[in-house]
């Protein structure tokens, strides 16, 4: 039996979408793409296709506010390192409030990880029973810097602690990371039928 939360997997890029086909600017939908699609590659764990040069500017620099201590990350390969620590950890958005401009995207979201209390530690969530599974909520707001091409300069990831959650699931509720890599390889799919060939390359 699926997690209900198989759904919002599918349906986490939608409010993006729906931005893309309502705005007329060709960079601004050819950010909203690569928006979508990066997304979409980090939750199949396909990191050296976010880090390629038709997606990721050459020196992009993180800022992320998870767990105790903020920090940041320098460099594609910095960015490459950072998505392969991650791990088992499953992540995804609802609830998003997105906006575009020619600098980059801005997006006040609901944020989601799911996985083992051991997995969790890894980004700096304390306290919890290393088999147990997990479910953490926070409200945070996502700005992504692009350049004039549309490629990703880094990601400011600041996390509204006074909303944070975690919360103990059932097993019945569980996604494992291996299926939601399945969703996103879908989703990933389903956009090269929506938008064509390398849709994220702006040719602008």
């Amino acid at each position: 039996m699926a997690s209900k939360y198989e759904a919002e997997v599918y349906r986490c890029m939608d409010p993006s979408i729906e931005l893309h086909n309502k705005v007329t600017d060709p960079l601004h939908k050819a950010i909203l793409k690569n928006y979508c699609r990066h997304v979409h590659l980090e939750g199949a764990s396909m990191f050296e296709e976010i880090t390629a040069p038709d997606m990721m500017a050459p020196d992009p620099v993180y800022h992320i506010t998870w767990g105790a201590t903020p920090f940041q990350v320098h460099g594609t390969k910095g960015v490459f390192d950072f998505y392969s620590g991650i791990g088992e950890i499953v992540l995804w958005n609802s609830g998003d409030k997105v906006a575009v401009a020619d600098w980059g995207i801005a997006d006040e979201m609901w944020f989601h990880q799911m996985s083992t209390g051991a997995e969790l530690a890894k980004v700096g969530h304390e306290g919890l029973k290393d088999d147990g599974l997990y479910l953490v909520h926070s409200l945070q707001a996502f700005i992504w810097p692009y350049d004039e091409k549309a490629l990703l300069k880094g990601e400011h990831l600041y996390e509204d602690k006074s909303t944070l959650k975690i919360e103990e699931i059932d097993p019945a509720e569980f996604m494992p990371a291996a299926r939601v890599r399945e969703i996103h390889v879908e989703c990933l799919a389903e956009l090269e039928e929506r938008w064509g060939p390398e849709y994220w390359v702006y040719k602008g």
